[in-house]
């Protein structure tokens, strides 16, 4: 039985080599030609990215605040709408018909791209950072949504039938058993979608819908691969600055669970 489920793992890692192999072939990234040539432009391309032109960020860094903000908002807007579709899409708490339209919702929100939703928004609301903020939250809620029901599935049975057996409703069941279960992983979570919202939303601009995107789209344009670095590297540092703040809420905040 052991040879034969390692002769299937075998089999299975042999053909997923293969089709790499023939997909690279078919996109010609197996071509040395065309890497040598490729090499050859990023060089030149590289060259005129500097000297970064430092007199532009009085221009960018407003935009990079509205940037800030959107993903603020959007990352906020979409944890509030998140929480409630998770709860109806768990089967713990609903039938599973219930569960399931809402699953099949929510993957549908996800298969729209965020800069997709930041279209959308555009022709709702207009150019600028409210179409970019509602974007991110319907982008949010796909992904989150999806997260949290799957950790309220994972919380122990035993402690939730412990809980029903009470004679509690479905909100006290989620209040006083899942909710206390899987609370690091709903807190680790949207401290991840944000910190992933910051780097999403400086695209937004390619779209109109605000943000720092809109002058690196301009920038890339116009060829002033000068103003792009800059505008890209104090993005970066926002960024970086984002991370590790997040990090150090999410070590103050998340709830230590006592070992056994």
């Amino acid at each position: 039985m052991k040879m034969r489920k390692l002769s299937f793992e075998v089999v299975g890692l042999g053909l997923v080599i293969v089709l790499n192999f023939v997909f690279l072939f078919e996109m010609n990234l197996l071509d040395c030609a065309q890497w040598l040539s490729a090499l050859k432009r990023m060089v030149i391309f590289a060259g005129d990215l500097f000297p970064p032109r430092w007199d532009i960020l009085p221009t960018v860094g407003p935009a990079l605040w509205e940037t800030i903000k959107i993903s603020f908002c959007g990352t906020s807007l979409g944890f509030v709408l998140s929480v409630p579709l998770a709860f109806g899409a768990t089967t713990v708490l609903f039938h599973r018909k219930i569960a399931y339209v809402i699953r099949f919702l929510l993957g549908g929100i996800r298969t729209i791209p965020s800069i997709l939703w930041g279209v959308l928004f555009v022709v709702a609301f207009g150019f600028g950072a409210s179409a970019g903020t509602l974007g991110i939250a319907f982008y949010t809620v796909g992904y989150l949504a999806k997260l949290y029901y799957e950790a309220f599935e994972a919380v122990d049975h035993e402690v939730v039938e412990a809980v029903r057996a009470t004679g509690c409703n479905r909100l006290q069941l989620f209040r006083f058993a899942i909710l206390p279960e899987s609370a690091n992983t709903i807190i680790s979570q949207i401290f991840f979608m944000f910190e992933y919202n910051i780097r999403s939303s400086t695209i937004m601009g390619f779209v109109g819908a605000g943000g720092i995107g809109y002058y690196l789209l301009g920038y890339l344009q116009m060829l002033q691969y000068q103003h792009l670095l800059t505008a890209l590297l104090a993005t970066l540092l926002v960024v970086m600055m984002i991370d590790y703040l997040s990090l150090k809420l999410r070590s103050w905040v998340v709830v230590a669970v006592p070992k056994s």
